[in-house]
């Protein structure tokens, strides 16, 4: 289990209360301007330019994402285990990258199931259709996404898998919505960011990342969906795994 420790300058305050006081203020912000979704730090401009260009060197990207020097990267087989999926469930892989997640969740899902492997960059998505292949017999179908939406049908995956993609999202209310939409009633959607701890984060994460763990939560219940449970695993101590439902 991940111990995240007190903060150097004093005890931290607990997950619980953050959570209740960032929850109190949306609430109050939401009631005066009746917005449909909380305001949140800006995405840094031009985050996803590199993935947007067509000078984008995949292989560059598979040594980066794909090495066992990447925590994520080291601890996947015990992501997909901890995620308890079955055969014939419906995936989307939210930012799919190389893809080394949609390989894994193909072999879970099997011949009945589907992954759907959701990308905006033309180098990546080149990258995924020429990896598995779709025209043949296999789970995986490729997606192109826009900035602001997933493309996905209404009710059309049972689980939406956004691993170290969701600081990426330009439109993040818009996105949610999207999502919201292309989970079936009483579907998960499950976060994996990156911890952003004043005094423990690396700098590069607070100019990367734009908001920690509690703003992330509130701005995907903001959207409609119900938290259920962080999931916590020995390996990772960079990242956080949070779990939410679309309600019935």
């Amino acid at each position: 289990m991940r111990n995240k420790g007190a903060h150097p300058a004093g005890r931290r305050i607990p997950r619980q209360i953050k959570y209740g006081i960032v929850s109190l203020l949306i609430a109050s912000l939401l009631s005066c301007t009746n917005e449909p979704s909380p305001p949140s730090a800006e995405t840094p401009e031009g985050i996803n330019a590199n993935f947007l260009s067509e000078d984008l060197d995949v292989n560059e990207y598979v040594e980066r994402f794909e090495g066992e020097s990447r925590e994520i990267f080291a601890e996947r087989h015990a992501i997909i285990e901890a995620l308890a999926l079955s055969t014939g469930s419906r995936i989307a892989d939210i930012g799919a990258g190389t893809g080394f997640f949609t390989a894994l969740f193909a072999e879970e899902v099997g011949d009945d199931g589907t992954v759907y492997a959701v990308e905006i960059s033309p180098k990546f998505l080149e990258h995924l259709r020429d990896r598995f292949d779709v025209e043949e017999s296999t789970p995986v179908r490729v997606v192109e996404g826009t900035r602001s939406s997933v493309e996905l049908p209404p009710s059309s995956i049972d689980l939406a898998f956004i691993c170290d993609v969701y600081h990426h999202f330009e439109s993040p209310q818009d996105s949610l919505a999207s999502l919201h939409s292309a989970i079936r009633p009483g579907g998960s959607l499950v976060l994996i960011d990156f911890e952003r701890i004043p005094g423990e984060s690396p700098e590069w994460i607070f100019e990367h990342v734009r908001a920690g763990e509690e703003v992330f939560r509130a701005e995907i219940e903001a959207a409609g969906f119900a938290f259920t449970e962080e999931i916590q695993l020995e390996g990772l101590k960079d990242n956080y795994i949070l779990r939410f439902v679309r309600p019935e």
